[in-house]
C-alpha cells in the first residue's frame, strides 16, 4: 500500500464569509513539497470570488488523468524501445449531467501528440498499443468511472 497526502488550506481572513462573496482561492501542498495555488472554477463561481489563475478541480482531476497517462505512456514506450523527444496533451474534460442528473465530469479525451527519434520508430498500430496499455495501468483512469478517451495524434 501507498500513502499519498495532500493539505489543501483556506483561511476566511478578514472576509465576511456569510454573504457569500469570500474568495475561493485557497493553497494545495503535496507531500512531495509542491505548492500550488486552488480555486473554484470560474465556471462554476464567478470572478473576483474565484482566482482564473489558479488551478481549480476539474482541471486537477483532467490533469491528474493525462499526467498518469503520460507516466505511464513513457515507460511503455522506452521499454518498447522508442526514443521519445516531446509529448504534448492537449486534455479536455467535459462536465455535464451524469446518468443519475447530478454534474459531474463525464468525460475525459486525451490528445496525446508525440514525438520520437532513433532507428526504431512506432507504427501506428504499435503506437495505439501503447496508449491502450499505458490507459490500462494508469492508477488514475483504475480509480474513475469517468469515461476516458484516447485520441493520439499520429504524424507517422
Amino acid at each position: 500500500m501507498h500513502r499519498y497526502t495532500a493539505i489543501i488550506e483556506w483561511e476566511r481572513g478578514d472576509q465576511t464569509f456569510t454573504d457569500n462573496r469570500y474568495s475561493r482561492r485557497h493553497v494545495l501542498r503535496f507531500d512531495g513539497g509542491g505548492v500550488i495555488p486552488g480555486s473554484s472554477s470560474p465556471l462554476v463561481v464567478r470572478t473576483p470570488m474565484s482566482d482564473p489563475a489558479a488551478v481549480d478541480p476539474e482541471e486537477l482531476f483532467v490533469a491528474a488523468l493525462s499526467n498518469c497517462h503520460m507516466l505511464w505512456f513513457l515507460d511503455l514506450a522506452r521499454r518498447a524501445g522508442f526514443r521519445v523527444d516531446r509529448y504534448l496533451d492537449n486534455a479536455e474534460g467535459f462536465m455535464e449531467n451524469d446518468a443519475e442528473g447530478r454534474m459531474a465530469i463525464t468525460r475525459v479525451v486525451l490528445h496525446p501528440e508525440v514525438a520520437f527519434s532513433g532507428d526504431k520508430l512506432p507504427t501506428r498500430a504499435q503506437l495505439e498499443q501503447v496508449h491502450h496499455q499505458a490507459h490500462e495501468e494508469c492508477y488514475i483512469a483504475n480509480s474513475v468511472k469517468t469515461t476516458v478517451t484516447i485520441e493520439p495524434f499520429f504524424s507517422g
